[in-house]
Formats: structure tokens, C-alpha cells, sequence
């Protein structure tokens, strides 16, 4: 059983995050020349594609547990007690 539920989401926000910070270390460790705007687009097109893909997840989620639900709770049908007025 899993400890925590996967989100799909955050996985994909800290790879372009991680992404980001790589491009800034190679920068600085003059493996190459990043200009200061490129890194920006990165990190909003990652964070944007992390929120449609939470999104997703939670449709298909609510989807799964609706189907779930869906069929009508068993009745306990033993005999009660009659209830004194």
C-alpha cells in the first residue's frame, strides 16, 4: 500500500523546476551561456502543464470514486424493535 497518494502534478512542476536549476548551474559553471530571459518560459510553461496535468488527475479521480459510490448502500433489513411513544 502506498504511503501517500502520487500526484502527477507536483512530479511534473519539480522536473521543470529541477530543470530550470540545472540550466542556471550550467550557466554559472560556464558550461554554457543561458540568457536571463530563458528560463522564465521554462518555468511557467512547466508550472501551467503541472496544473492541466492536477487537473486531469483530479477529474479522473472524482470520476473513479463517483463509479465507486454509485451503487445503493445494502439495507439492514433484521426486524427492530418496536420504539415506544
Amino acid at each position: 500500500m502506498l504511503r501517500h497518494e502520487f500526484r502527477p502534478g507536483k512530479l511534473v512542476a519539480g522536473f521543470f523546476l529541477t530543470l530550470a536549476g540545472i540550466t542556471y548551474a550550467g550557466d554559472a559553471g560556464d558550461a554554457w551561456d543561458t540568457p536571463w530571459f530563458a528560463v522564465i518560459p521554462m518555468v511557467v510553461g512547466g508550472l501551467c502543464l503541472a496544473g492541466v496535468v492536477g487537473l486531469l488527475t483530479r477529474a479522473v479521480r472524482n470520476r473513479r470514486d463517483s463509479r465507486r459510490t454509485s451503487t445503493p448502500p445494502e439495507v439492514d433489513r433484521t426486524p427492530q424493535p418496536p420504539v415506544p411513544h
